[in-house]
């Protein structure tokens, strides 16, 4: 009964501290907003599902693909399924940039946020240069993440695992909603990987650790690059080293960068 109590009243203290709050205005604001956020969802997929055609056959074009290779569909609903998922991702793409919206112009005036700031005391960055530089920055490293991934990894990778199927006497016939896949998160996790240097810079500049305890944990930073590149990438260890070696390279451009406009 003692435990009971002592429970409840532990959990009591976590709903009405500032951290469960934000929490429970979080939830508040999901539900109060839940059809405006179901009504972006659905519009990206009215607006995507027109549009995947296009984009199926750009990226099953011969020209991208390594010689020998055929695309194939293995049921009579995987065209149309892939179709509903390409609509569907731009769909909770939509969404994530209305909620991040809504977090960056709403969070930092809500009551629980500015409570949980203080008790950190921590000072986020005014709206300014600061915040104009990293979301651009953001970007930039975005396009350049998607640009490596197009132009040299994902050629260099279908290459070589075609050649590798080949020299074994293999028939070359990929699935269409495998292939897609296959590009898709080589994409996106180029796009996440490239965004080192905006995340450690940022760490940096907000005060969250120092250049000398990031250096102390330089290798255990480098060996959770190559486990997030595990779990981002397609699974086979060409993929996960081309993918992880940018994040490492561009963390270590940042630290330098860092060295070279501020001292420690």
């Amino acid at each position: 009964m003692a435990e009971s109590e002592g429970l409840t009243h532990t959990m009591n203290e976590l709903i009405d501290s500032p951290g469960g709050q934000i929490v429970r205005d979080a939830r508040d604001f999901l539900i109060s907003r839940i059809k405006f956020i179901v009504g972006i969802f659905l519009l990206g997929i009215i607006i995507g599902f027109p549009l995947t055609k296009s984009v199926i056959s750009w990226l099953i074009n011969p020209s991208r693909l390594p010689d020998d290779v055929s695309i194939i569909v293995v049921s009579p609903v995987e065209y149309i399924l892939l179709q509903f998922n390409v609509a569907t991702s731009l769909g909770a793409f939509l969404v994530m940039i209305y909620l991040f919206v809504e977090i960056c112009h709403k969070g930092v005036k809500n009551e629980s946020v500015k409570k949980r700031i203080a008790e950190l005391n921590f000072k986020p960055p005014s709206f300014g240069p600061t915040i104009i530089i990293t979301i651009l920055s953001v970007l930039f490293l975005a396009f350049a993440g998607l640009l490596y991934s197009w132009d040299f990894l994902t050629p260099m990778i279908l290459q070589y695992l075609t050649d590798d199927a080949q020299s074994s006497g293999l028939a070359t016939e990929w699935k269409l909603s495998s292939y897609v896949g296959f590009i898709v998160s080589l994409a996106l996790a180029s796009i996440i990987g490239f965004q080192s240097p905006v995340a450690t810079l940022l760490i940096l500049r907000l005060g969250i650790f120092s250049r000398a305890q990031i250096k102390g944990y330089r290798k255990h930073i480098w060996f959770t690059s190559f486990i997030l590149g595990a779990f981002l990438s397609p699974p086979d260890p060409l993929s996960l080293f081309l993918v992880a070696l940018p994040v490492v390279v561009l963390f270590e451009i940042s630290l330098i960068l860092d060295s070279l406009t501020r001292s420690e």
